[in-house]
């Protein structure tokens, strides 16, 4: 074999021993986000994107496709290229929740589940008179009240609805659910003597428990909150079992390759465990939060068929 042919054997196969992926990314990538901009997964979405850029050594363009609760987003999202150039960043709701009250044209196996990023409870909030202070005294007040009480939530048969059910259910609770567009208007809402209870995000009251405007007795969490100090979390109320999370994360079309998925796995969990983004988060009384690849499916797994049986049990399911 001559020097010249043994060269270019060499090279081709190095060049066959490479994996495709190492050079990825070598283009853009397109960040789909099923809610408009300003909210709560948009801005973490943005900000964790920043980071992702340098990590990734290229360009990330957001793209914002409100509606449906996220399920247009994320209908239209399942059908991009399976390459690693087009991620979705969501939050659990249009993946857990929507599909039980909508007709959706996805599932969960229209996605390929890469990495959760941040998590944070639900809160159900009190004005300062109401005639109890603490988690168990305010779920007491309630059962011994039946269909006295009014709770705002984000809509019928939403994340928020399903998780004060799911409280409510084990203790025996009928409270009145009224729906709005979002924890914005809950809280506007509750503010203004229209509902008793705010449930929502607890990013959205915080300022109004930090005033003295309102109190939050309890957090959807089964730990406690930091952002809460007085709140009880489920497991102090003996009902850790019944947890309901907000909780965001990155997902990319069906099939996409393990190679690429294990990648961006990495550098989103560095990323998200940056100071800048762990300082972020704790401004929205977020956590980081890593759970990868097989394991973030079955988390969506688990959580749909615990949301479903609420949902069903009020007649909720489509």
């Amino acid at each position: 074999m001559t020097i010249q042919k043994t060269m270019i054997y060499a090279l081709t196969s190095v060049a066959l021993a490479t994996p495709i992926f190492a050079e990825y990314p070598e283009r853009a990538i397109e960040l789909t986000i099923p809610a408009g901009a300003g909210g709560g997964t948009d801005t973490s979405a943005r900000k964790l994107a920043i980071l992702l850029e340098e990590a990734l050594g290229t360009s990330i363009a957001v793209l914002n496709v409100g509606g449906g609760g996220g399920s247009v987003g994320a209908s239209q999202f399942m059908q991009a290229k399976p390459d690693g150039y087009s991620l979705f960043a969501t939050w659990n709701s249009p993946l857990t929740t929507v599909p039980q009250v909508q007709n959706v044209a996805y599932s969960l196996d229209s996605f390929t589940p890469i990495a959760s990023t941040s998590e944070t409870a639900y809160t159900l909030c009190i004005k300062t008179d109401f005639p109890a202070t603490d988690g168990a005294g305010f779920l007491a007040e309630l059962e011994a009240n039946p269909g006295k009480y009014t709770y705002g939530n984000d809509g019928i048969g939403g994340t928020m609805q399903l998780a004060a059910e799911r409280i409510f259910q084990a203790k025996g609770i009928d409270a009145v659910p009224i729906p709005f567009g979002g924890a914005g208007e809950t809280l506007q809402n509750f503010l203004g003597g229209h509902v008793d209870i705010y449930g929502g995000s607890i990013s959205t009251v915080l300022p109004y428990v930090e005033s003295g405007e309102a109190a939050c007795p309890i957090v959807t969490s089964a730990a406690d909150v930091a952002a809460l100090p007085n709140a009880s979390g489920l497991d102090a109320l003996g009902m850790g079992d019944k947890e309901t999370l907000l909780w965001r994360a990155i997902l990319g079309p069906k099939d996409m390759d393990p190679a690429i998925v294990a990648k961006l796995a990495d550098v989103i969990e560095s990323s998200v465990n940056d100071p800048s983004y762990v300082e972020f988060l704790a401004t929205k009384g977020e956590v980081p939060n890593i759970v990868k690849g097989d394991d973030l499916g079955a988390r969506l797994q688990a959580e749909f068929d615990g949301l479903a049986e609420v949902s069903k049990s009020l007649g909720l399911s489509n």
